[in-house]
This record gives C-alpha cells, structure tokens and sequence, in this order.
C-alpha cells in the first residue's frame, strides 16, 4: 500500500512571478515526494504568457476570463474546496502571498487537510503566514532562465555547473587575412500589451505609465475612484497582483510603487 500523501498545489500565478511558481513547485515535490494536482489560476493573457512554462512543469492553467476585484481568488477558493471534497488530498499548498486565503486555509484544515503556504518574499505580510501549518518565503530571481523557443534540451539540475563557452575558431594562418565576424545580436522578444487589469490601473493612475515612483498614497486616492481598491484595503494589494508590471519599495513596507511593463 503506497504511504505517500497525496498533494495539491494551488498557484495565484497573478500573484508571485513565474520564477517564484517554479521554485515553489520544485521545493513541494522535493519536500513531499509529488504533486498530483497542479494548477495555476491567472487570466488569459498570463496563461499566453507563461505556457511554455505551465507546459514543462505540468501546471494546468485555470483562465479566470472576469476582470473583477479578486476573481482570481475566489476562482481558486472555490476550487479548492471542491478538490478537497473530490480528490480528498493530505497536504493542500497554496503558492500566494495574498491574506485574503485565511478563511480558505482554515476551511481547508477542517476537511482533514495540512496547509502549507508559499509565497514572495518582500511581499508577504505577517498576517499571511500565522494561519498556515507551515510557511515558506522564496526569493525571486530577476534573471531566470527563461525557455527555449525551440526543441528544448534537458534542463541541468539544480547546482549543476554552468555549460562553458565554445572555444574560438583558429585564425587562419598562411598570407591569408584574419577576419572574425561580428555575432549577430539575438533578437528581443516582442513586447506585449499588458492585461485588462494592468491597463485599468494604468488609466486610473497616469502618473504610473513613465515607469516614474509615484508614492502609494497618492495612487491610493484614484485607484478607490476607478473601484479598483476597497475603501479600507492598502493600495499595495493591487500592485502585488501584477509582479510583473509593478515593482514596490522598500521590500517590508513598501511605499513607492513603479510601472515596468512595455510602454
């Protein structure tokens, strides 16, 4: 009889930034031994984003096509609640560094199941680590390594040494000139327009779109206008949703926010 628990991995993948949903779901699957549900909950335009990543981690992308407040939560609220009851799982992981999940977790361990979270480090708050059996903050890597457009070769595994660089080609010797020719510089990909939500906040706050700080209190103001933050909510849970277009500082108590998404 296999004595294995059986794991589900719930991702907000409008939350943390694919680099940090990829560690999370190498950190689960070395520290539980598998992840048997894998699912990532974002719109559309983040699953176009990230789908050769989805494809090599086998993350089944949930596309929330709603562009309201906090539709990416309740989708995966919901959800969780009807996998725990269907597929019965020992250990639920939640990949976010959202508080709103508490109720979730605690639900969650109702049905007999362990919660462990994972989040973003720099974004997380204290309040979002208390309620979990176990807690996890990862450090997101600017530089990740990003996949290949065409046959991808076997990934190296974690600490492997770095491949090294081609020797240079001989020069050509007897009376004939030494040419080397110039690399071709690789092309850069394409920027995109950013999602429905991204540009709503852009259109609320203008000051945003020169990828100039704007301090948070005064987006706060025109992001309540638009009905895109609660009257009591802090202005940073709207940023934290889009990592990838908005970078806040100081990393504990961020007071700046900054656009740094395509023009």
């Amino acid at each position: 009889m296999n004595s294995d628990p059986r794991v589900m991995v719930l991702i907000d993948a409008d939350n943390v930034s694919a680099n940090v949903l990829e560690q999370a779901l190498i950190a689960v699957v070395e520290r539980h031994g598998a992840a048997h549900v894998r699912r990532a909950y974002c719109t559309a335009e983040s699953a176009v984003k990230h789908l050769a990543l989805f494809k090599r981690l086998s993350v089944r992308p949930i596309v929330n096509v709603s562009t309201g407040k906090n539709s990416t939560d309740i989708a995966l609220a919901v959800d969780a609640i009807d996998l725990a009851i269907a597929e019965r799982p020992d250990v639920v992981v939640v990949v976010s560094s959202d508080s709103d999940f508490a109720p979730l977790v605690i639900r969650l361990r109702e049905k007999g199941c362990r919660v462990e979270g994972i989040g973003q480090k720099g974004k997380t708050g204290e309040e979002s680590t208390q309620v979990y059996d176990a807690f996890v903050d990862l450090e997101h890597r600017a530089k990740a390594r990003s996949a290949s457009t065409s046959a991808a070769p076997r990934a190296a595994a974690p600490g492997s040494a770095a491949l090294k660089p081609a020797p240079k080609a001989a020069t050509k010797r007897a009376g004939k000139s030494d040419r080397r020719t110039t690399p071709k510089p690789a092309e850069k990909p394409a920027k995109t327009a950013p999602p429905p939500d991204v540009q709503e906040i852009l259109a609320a706050v203008p000051a945003l779109r020169g990828g100039a700080w704007v301090e948070l209190r005064t987006a706060a103001e025109p992001l309540r206008k638009a009905k895109l933050l609660g009257k009591t909510a802090a202005s940073t849970k709207v940023f934290k949703k889009h990592v990838d277009f908005f970078e806040l500082q100081p990393d504990k108590q961020p007071n700046r926010v900054r656009y740094t998404g395509p023009a």
